[in-house]
This record gives C-alpha cells, structure tokens and sequence, in this order.
C-alpha cells in the first residue's frame, strides 16, 4: 500500500505560515486535510514504479508526495506562484533526480495532453469554474490520459454521471469520452479551509480505441447537434432542433424516427448511444448561425 504521507488542519495551517501563504478564496484553494480521504485518493489513482501521472493543481503536494513515494513520475501543474516556489523548495530532491517535473502556469494554457509521457494518468482537483474547460482538454483531444482521478463538487460529478432523465452537455460529452463512476463523496470538514459544499472523487476511464464516428468532423457535428439541443433542455427535441440548426421540421422528424426517439422527448432523457442513431440519420449538419462554443 502507498505511503500516506501526514497531513492534518494543523500541519495545513503551520505549513502555510511557515512558507507565507495563506489559502487564496480567489483561486477556489481549500486543502485536503483528512489522512483517509488523501489514502482513498491514491487507491483510486493506483499510482507504481515508473508510471506517468499528470497532477493539476498540487497545493502543498501531500497528494504528490504520495504519488512520488509509490514511485511514480510525477508533472505537476500549479498557478499559484508561491506554492509552485514552496513545491519547488519542498521537493527539491524529486525535481532533481528526475521523477518530478514542477511547472508554474495556468492549466488552461497549456498542452495539457502532451505535458507527461505516454501512457499517463491524470489526478486533479479542480476547481468548478474551470471542471468544464479542463474536462475538455483531457477528454476531447489526443493524447487522453488512460485513467483520470479527479475531486470536483459533489454536484458537478452528479451532471458528470447522470444517467438519461438528468442529462446535460457536459454529462454526454464526457459519458461519450469515458466510463465514469462517482467514487465517493468528500465532506467539508476533510479540507482547510472547508467549503461550503460536499466534494466528490470521480474515476473517469476513457475509451481505449473509439470507432463510433468516422473522423473529426463528424464528432463535430455530433457536438454542434448535442450543443444546440441542450440550449433549450426541458423542450421537446422536434421543436428544439428545428429552432436551433439549419434544418427542416420534415427532415428533423424522419431522423428522430428512424433513431426510434419520439418527438416530444426532451434533450435531457437521451443518452448517448441514442444521440448517435439520431446524428446517424441527420447525416451532415451545418454549423448553426449562433457560433456560440461548447458550454
């Protein structure tokens, strides 16, 4: 079993005072202090000896001292200039002998996909307003980390894992890219300072080879048919579609039909596998004329 490295509010709170940090409300920072949840994490990660791990967001690093005791080699992605100085400092000895590789910057700047050698993982805590973009990035391009690891609200990994009755944009973007299971649940009291809502630790594990749709293009279109359904996500299918992309109502109801998805369903009931009969039986869809990007 993986070394859990110690970490408790206390150690937290000294740690900070000692390099002159404090946890910044502006970056979303509140740090994992609960010795279980951090083991549980590792399990999850399941990092060993020679495996590529991409960490974002790292904090303190008691999640990366984990992953570097388990022998894995670590490329830890972390904004905050001073933690990413004090990791710098911390774990000198990793960075020089080569099983850590520390970079300053903002995660949405970046690569991300091609920072770690292949094969790798990827173990996150990511903050809600950049778990949509971030989920992008891993998911949508190439490279795709093999397993991901990631604590995100507790209501964020609920849409991330809904089933077909709560769906949303980002549920099915991600459903169509990954096996996701929801974990286990995190309470505020497990990090300093606590949040005010529950987190969750998602396990996402991408489809190895995907040979559902031809080529990118056609995953476009795909995109651009799920995007502008869920622009209106409690109406029916038929009048959303014919509302939101260049189509006519004869064509939209011929697609819907030969998919065996009535008319009057609601972008929310249809699951993935569904979204590709229909897409399947629109053919090629034009770019609607909103130009809006993936939410």
């Amino acid at each position: 079993m993986t070394a859990v490295p110690r970490v408790d509010a206390a150690a937290v709170r000294r740690t900070l005072r000692a390099a002159g940090l404090k946890a910044r409300s502006s970056m979303s920072q509140n740090f994992l202090v609960d010795p279980d949840v951090l083991e549980a994490i590792l399990a999850e990660a399941a990092p060993g000896p020679g495996r590529h791990v991409l960490e974002i967001g790292p904090g303190l690093g008691f999640l990366t001292r984990g992953l570097l005791e388990a022998g894995a080699e670590v490329t830890a992605v972390e904004l905050d200039r001073g933690l990413a100085a004090f990791l710098a400092e911390d774990l000198a000895a990793a960075i020089e002998g080569g099983q850590l590789s520390l970079i300053q910057g903002d995660a949405l700047d970046l690569d991300l996909n091609r920072l770690a050698p292949e094969p790798y993982d990827a173990v996150a805590n990511i903050p809600y307003h950049i778990t949509s973009p971030i989920l992008h990035r891993l998911l949508g391009e190439v490279p795709r980390p093999e397993r991901l690891v990631l604590m995100v609200q507790r209501e964020v990994a609920e849409r991330i894992a809904a089933p077909p009755g709560q769906m949303s944009y980002l549920s099915v973007f991600v459903q169509y890219h990954a096996k996701v299971e929801i974990a286990f649940v995190v309470p505020p009291s497990s990090f300093e300072p606590a949040p005010a809502v529950d987190s969750a630790v998602i396990v996402l594990e991408p489809y190895a080879t995907d040979d559902r749709l031809p080529d990118a293009e056609a995953e476009d279109h795909l995109w651009r048919l799920v995007q502008a359904a869920f622009r209106e996500r409690r109406k029916m299918l038929h009048n959303v579609l014919t509302r939101q992309l260049p189509l006519e109502p004869a064509r939209v109801d011929a697609a819907l039909a030969a998919a065996g998805i009535a008319p009057d369903r609601r972008p929310q009931t249809v699951a993935v596998g569904e979204w590709l009969k229909l897409l399947g039986a629109l053919g090629e869809i034009g770019p609607d004329q909103r130009g809006r990007k993936h939410a």
